[in-house]
């Protein structure tokens, strides 16, 4: 029985990302002509091409990038903004991901999607959400703070806006918590230094965590700044 493009096309629609292999099965046909068909769908604007062998009929970037590649979970600015913990409209889509990929990045829709490779250790803290229909998944609040300070991807000083500006929303024994399971002193020590400087007392679930060694609060910048011994932290930013 032959299939019409409409059915077809219907077809499509329920996956966020196919390939050649789904269309074919479809459509019942060889993979040289599954190739034609699908080079006439896009050259008509019905189906888009994200990268070799990934097509899509939806537009929104974040459906697609989160269903690009299998384990990965969205992160980082795209996040925040997400949430609404940011006014900022990043250009950018921040992918976690501990499977290798050819490229560190793709665009579509003018958009970029960048693959941020991690250690399976750090793969956790992210949800499933639905958007349009389609899953996407996502970090949670919490860790997508934490990966901003272990991937260092954004400046120390925004990410303690961040905090400040959206405490209230903050899960800050969820955030102790992942900081603990991440288990980087540095990163404890500077997501302690923030929330004491944020009033929240979480020092003696932490210190054990605190070696002698001083670290610069912000990391982008020279290790030049007063001593904090509490957290030993070379303050070289304020706060």
């Amino acid at each position: 029985r032959k299939i019409n493009r409409i059915t077809l096309l219907k077809e499509l629609e329920r996956h966020a990302v196919f390939n050649l292999k789904i269309v074919g099965d479809i459509i019942k046909k060889n993979r040289n002509y599954t190739k034609l068909v699908a080079y006439r769908l896009k050259k008509e604007g019905l189906i888009f091409e994200i990268e070799r062998n990934k097509y899509t009929t939806k537009k929104n970037s974040l459906i697609i990038a989160s269903n690009i590649i299998w384990p990965s979970y969205i992160s980082l600015w795209t996040a925040f903004r997400y949430y609404n913990l940011t006014e900022q409209l990043p250009q950018t889509i921040f992918l976690i991901t501990p499977k290798i990929k050819n490229k560190n990045k793709i665009i579509f829709n003018n958009e970029k999607i960048i693959f941020i490779k991690t250690k399976p250790r750090y793969f956790f803290g992210y949800k499933k959400d639905y958007l349009e229909g389609y899953s996407i998944f996502i970090a949670e609040k919490e860790k997508a703070i934490l990966d901003s300070m272990l991937f260092r991807k954004i400046s120390l000083l925004e990410i303690f806006e961040i905090i400040k500006n959206n405490i209230k929303n903050i899960n800050i024994s969820l955030l102790i918590k992942y900081a603990i399971k991440i288990k980087s002193k540095t990163l404890l020590k500077r997501i302690g230094f923030i929330l004491e400087e944020l009033n929240v007392n979480c020092y003696d679930k932490l210190k054990r965590f605190i070696d002698l060694k001083y670290i610069p609060l912000e990391y982008a910048l020279s290790s030049k700044g007063r001593k904090n011994k509490r957290w030993r932290i070379i303050e070289n930013v304020k706060l």
